[in-house]
């Protein structure tokens, strides 16, 4: 369904609301205002995209996937805004079965842009692990570095940690097997 669709809805929604509290029906015009708000929610976050995201909170990856695979075209299913969280997702989704493919997500999801600290400090945590599979350290140390810098709230602190710590025990054992 088209934003502009849902938009429609949502103002007639809102009209009959109106009406209801203007003919005196309380209890209704309260659910009305519900129903209302979750309606101008769907403009602005698809709910598939929500469903998917309420699903890879409860670590249910595959029903995560196929709400995500009824986005048939984001561009035009999604607002403008939604496009780096979808690629996000798709991210975090390909880093459960190949870490190394996810890696052209996290990149298109930080271009399209993510509103929020966290989310731009996640994904760049995530590009740190698939550099270090890929043994890039030089790469992997800049997006730890940057994800360290965007993770303002320090939400992720001890991934961050861990990811160093991994990365010292790298270290380690490059120079053993160097001699």
């Amino acid at each position: 369904m088209s934003n502009l669709v849902r938009i429609i809805i949502s103002c007639l929604l809102l009209v009959g609301t109106v009406v209801l509290f203007w003919f005196g029906y309380w209890g209704w015009g309260i659910l009305g205002i519900l129903v209302t708000i979750l309606a101008w929610v769907t403009v602005f976050f698809h709910e598939y995209m929500l469903i998917a995201q309420w699903y890879f909170r409860k670590q249910d990856m595959a029903k995560a996937e196929s709400w995500l695979s009824k986005i048939t075209n984001y561009e035009k299913q999604l607002i403008p805004a939604q496009h780096g969280y979808y690629h996000l997702l798709l991210g975090l989704l390909e880093s459960q079965r190949a870490p190394l493919q996810s890696e052209k997500f996290f990149k298109k999801a930080l271009s399209l842009g993510l509103h929020m600290d966290h989310n731009v400090a996640l994904a760049k945590l995530s590009l740190a692990g698939v550099m270090m599979a890929k043994r890039n350290k030089r790469e992997a140390e800049k997006y730890l570095q940057e994800a360290k810098r965007a993770d303002k709230n320090k939400l992720l602190a001890d991934q961050i940690k861990m990811m160093k710590d991994q990365m010292g025990l790298m270290d380690k054992q490059q120079f053993r097997y160097s001699r």
